[in-house]
Order: structure tokens, then sequence, then C-alpha cells
């Protein structure tokens, strides 16, 4: 059974201090595997108003501790981008919002262009890329928490790999329900760890993956 969430609203976590999930334990140990990054969609776009409220202030902060920590040890990064096919989306290739949030710098082992929720589903593709690199754990990070991360997350459980969902260095906004009412962001958030944990993959945090 999964940890109650705390009493903060935030899924954030500025003050150092683990989010309950963090007390989910880890499927591999460190040394047993290698797993590749993938950042997901941590785009400009996202920050335009129209999506409404967000939560996670601290999910920024996090991705890119994860991307300096990966860097350092020399392993595996993976760069997804969004290219919206809607000719109004705030992800549209050649527009402002497709572009990669400031922090996410440098070269990537590889970038997948996508137009669907599923890294998978993109060119290049990211399970041939995996295989061949003999890569069999993925840290999945980015926007959106129960959208693109979630999405992923889910297809590569499928497909046999090691996942660990980082719940804090993802986010998401709030969103109307089919019978009007709102669910926040962070009920959002909350749902998706619950829907992947022990089904799809391992629901983690910043500071155990930094740890790891």
């Amino acid at each position: 059974m999964l940890p109650a969430p705390g009493p903060s609203s935030s899924i954030g976590n500025p003050d150092g201090i683990d989010w309950p999930f963090a007390s989910v334990g880890l499927a591999m140990q460190p040394g047993e595997m290698r797993h590749a990054l993938i950042v997901v969609d941590v785009q400009k776009g996202f920050d335009d108003p129209v999506w409404g409220p967000r939560n996670n202030p601290a999910c920024e902060s996090n991705i890119a501790a994860l991307i300096q920590h990966w860097r350092v040890k020399d392993r595996a990064v993976v760069f997804v981008r969004h290219d919206s096919a809607a000719p109004t989306g705030r992800l549209k290739p050649a527009t402002p919002g497709n572009q990669f949030k400031d922090f996410v710098q440098g070269k990537p082992d590889l970038l997948v262009v996508k137009s669907v929720n599923s890294a998978f589903h993109g060119e290049p593709d990211l399970h041939a890329w995996l295989q061949a690199a003999d890569l069999k754990g993925l840290v999945i990070c980015g926007i959106t928490t129960n959208h693109c991360c979630e999405t992923t997350a889910r297809i590569a459980g499928n497909l046999g790999y090691d996942v660990q969902f980082v719940l804090d260095a993802t986010h998401t906004f709030d969103r109307r329900g089919p019978d009007g009412t709102v669910i926040t962001a962070d009920d959002l958030a909350r749902v998706t760890a619950a829907n992947l944990q022990d089904e799809f993959a391992t629901v983690t945090t910043t500071a155990a993956m930094l740890r790891w």
C-alpha cells in the first residue's frame, strides 16, 4: 500500500525532506543495472498560462539536478521533444514554445521527437536504441506527470524495462473531469503514482535517485 501524502499541497521538496513516496523501495540496487535518464517534454510551451494552475514548483530544479548527476556519472541521457500536430498547439514546431526550457542544455545521447504521448512512439525508435545500448532500466522525469510521463512509463513497463518514475521531477496541471469537477494537479499526480507503483514502475524521488 502506498504511503499517505504529507500535509503539504505541493509535491515539491524545497526543504530537502524526502516526500513520502521516497519510502517506496527501489526495484534494483545500485550497480545491478544501467539506467538511462529519460527527460520528457521539458518545453517552454508549458509555461503558457493557457494550461492553468500547476503543481510542484520544484520540478524544474529537480530535473536539472538529475541531468547534471547523470552527466557527472557518465550515464545515458535521452531528451524527448513533443512536436504538436495541432495548428495552434503550444508545442508546435518552429515556435518558441517548442524549444526546451533553458536549463535543458547540452547534447543528449539521444533526441526523440514525437507527436503522441509515449516516447516509445517517436523518432528515432527509443526501444531499439535502448536495446542496442544494452540499457534495461529507465529513470523518467518531465512534463506532464499524468500524460506523456505516465504513458511512457506504462509502455516501458510493458516492454520489460525496470522503470524508476521520479514523481517530484514531474509536474502537471489542474484538469476538469467529464462531470465538470476540477481535479487538482496534486491529486492527479498522486493518482499517477498509485497507477504506476508495482504495476508499471517504482515511484521514487529526486533525492533517492541522487543517492543511487
